[in-house]
């Protein structure tokens, strides 16, 4: 299992997220879930939203394009990121099928 899979034209991200980091990075794997380190705090929802800008930027797509469909009170959580212009290099994702 990896991952990330597609929907349609959308990707499906597992992710395990560290808040309070000291950068904003993609941390390699955490078992079969991609890590993301934030600088944000898990306070009021605020990693959650660092999360997505952060995604956002990293795919070139708007925030509102970038859905977090569950794991809102959780270190793991899965995220939709609908039509992503751009993969990052560094996490050797796969090209959407045609």
């Amino acid at each position: 299992m990896s991952f990330h899979r597609w929907d349609g034209d959308a990707l499906i991200l597992d992710v395990h997220l560290q808040p309070k980091a000291s950068n904003d990075m993609f941390a390699g794997l955490h078992g079969e879930r991609l890590k993301v380190r934030l600088t944000a705090p898990p306070v009021d929802g605020k990693a959650n939203a660092h999360l997505l800008a952060f995604l956002a930027e990293a795919f070139g797509v708007a925030k509102s394009q970038v859905i977090l469909e569950s794991g809102q009170q959780s270190r793991q959580k899965r995220v939709r990121i609908q039509a992503p212009r751009q993969l990052p290099a560094d996490l050797g994702l796969t090209v959407r099928p045609a």
